[in-house]
């Protein structure tokens, strides 16, 4: 940790908790708390789904009866608290208790925290926990595990900076001015994204009306010599006959639903593991697709096309439709993005929602000339490559914002965010006013403890 203004001092969480044990606790865990006691009324249960970085989720609360909540009431929360992740990645993440809430129980996978207003400001804490200062600390502490996970004596022994108690008013104050700033611009910028996908769908819609290319075409109507057709009248569709094999070593890649994009046709062959080979093709009976044939998803979400470009072997998530020198089949491709709609509502489902053959050949297309088809594939291509920069920008403006976000919370827990006032009265004065604190409760308690043994060898 960089060397710190002066007022300013290093602690532990730990240190700043009248009682450690008790003021920072976990859910229950095993037989203790179980989901079939969970209900629509009574005490709420937060679970790891509701924790956010700053952000409470409050959605799909479940409720348990208070007289099962007085049993575990050692893991229960109050207003004001602060709820941190203990298992996930990245885990550590941390909110404050809602206002709304006045009383609760936390699940095993969450740690409540309840530092002493003595000392801190809950909201800077949350700030605090929520910055690269701890997080990387959650990390090393993890680092090599294979289920991120902490214990409380390790996050008790997490170092953090801390400021004198009005300075950290005004760090507070001025992170809150910037982040309504950054996350204004934040929502934006996600509202141009859907704007995006909003076009995206407009510019396929006016190609396969007819539009993109002739702007006199009748709405509902379909421009001189188009006609309606069934696709499986036009392409021959194939369906995998079997799922991956065990393993394979070969250059013919095995193409899944992952490997396919929304926003493109094309599929990135880099990121798929090696395939089989001709050999293991004949062993397995695999299928293979051609070179110039379109697939498509048929399981899960629908619509996600690609036009193949080497020799694949595709899953049963996945079928094809085999070239046809009739059709431009990118125009096929943009078609079945087109239909994602109608796909959808013929689906078949019995634990998943799947697209048969039959399903498939029926998707309405558009037949047009050879030309009119190059032309708007054309069109659509020069359209979706705008729109595919703005994207770009957008997600690396999104991603400069998060930066410029963490780039906040450094500066402020470097005493560089707001300006230090000698008249505050110094961080390390709290931290002995928590430990006098501490010692005057402390006493009484050995003092019951005597009291219980005089007591026992009087009886």
């Amino acid at each position: 940790m960089k060397e710190l203004p002066k007022g300013w001092t290093t602690t532990t969480l730990g240190e700043i908790l009248l009682d450690p044990k008790k003021d920072l606790v976990d859910g229950p865990f095993g037989s203790n708390l179980k989901s079939s006691e969970y209900g629509s009324i009574g005490i709420p249960v937060f679970k790891i789904q509701n924790i956010k970085a700053n952000c409470f989720i409050d959605k799909k609360i479940d409720f348990i009866t208070e007289e099962k909540a007085a049993t575990i009431s050692r893991h229960s929360f109050q207003c004001g608290d602060l709820i941190i992740t203990k298992l996930g990645n990245p885990l550590g993440l941390c909110c404050k208790v809602p206002d709304k809430y006045n009383y609760g129980i936390i699940v095993a996978d969450l740690m409540r925290l309840r530092p002493s207003s003595i000392c801190i400001n809950t909201d800077f804490l949350v700030y605090l926990v929520n910055s690269r200062v701890v997080q990387h600390q959650f990390q090393k502490i993890t680092k090599g595990t294979t289920r991120s996970r902490v214990n409380l004596t390790i996050v008790r022994d997490i170092t953090i900076p801390l400021s004198p108690l009005p300075e950290q008013h005004r760090i507070v104050a001025k992170i809150e001015e910037l982040f309504s700033s950054l996350d204004k611009g934040i929502e934006n910028l996600k509202t141009a994204q859907a704007q995006l996908k909003t076009y995206r769908q407009a510019v396929l819609k006016w190609a396969f009306e007819g539009k993109l290319t002739n702007k006199n075409v009748k709405e509902g109507k379909l421009p001189e010599g188009w006609k309606w057709v069934k696709i499986g009248d036009m392409c021959k569709c194939i369906v995998p006959n079997r799922d991956k094999p065990k393993s394979f070593s070969g250059e013919i890649k095995w193409v899944t639903t992952p490997n396919l994009s929304e926003k493109s046709i094309r599929i990135d062959y880099r990121n798929i593991p090696v395939g089989l080979s001709n050999d293991e093709v004949k062993r397995y009976n695999a299928r293979t697709i051609p070179i110039g044939s379109v697939i498509m998803t048929c399981v899960g979400n629908f619509g996600i096309s690609a036009i193949v470009e080497r020799q694949i072997v595709i899953n049963q998530q996945l079928h094809a439709f085999l070239s046809n020198e009739s059709i431009n089949m990118k125009f096929l491709a943009y078609c079945i993005q087109f239909n994602k709609n109608y796909f959808e509502k013929k689906s078949t489902s019995t634990t998943i929602q799947y697209l048969n053959k039959g399903n498939c050949n029926s998707m309405p297309f558009p037949l047009c000339p050879l030309t009119d088809q190059d032309h708007i594939v054309s069109e659509i291509e020069s359209r979706l490559s705008v729109c595919d920069k703005l994207e770009e920008s957008i997600t690396q403006s999104l991603s400069q914002a998060e930066a410029l976000r963490q780039s906040i919370l450094k500066k402020a827990f470097e005493g560089k965010l707001v300006p230090q006032d000698p008249n505050d009265e110094p961080a390390g004065i709290l931290l002995e006013r928590i430990q006098t604190e501490r010692q005057n409760t402390q006493p009484a308690k050995n003092t019951r403890n005597t009291k219980k043994k005089e007591n026992g060898k009087r009886n």
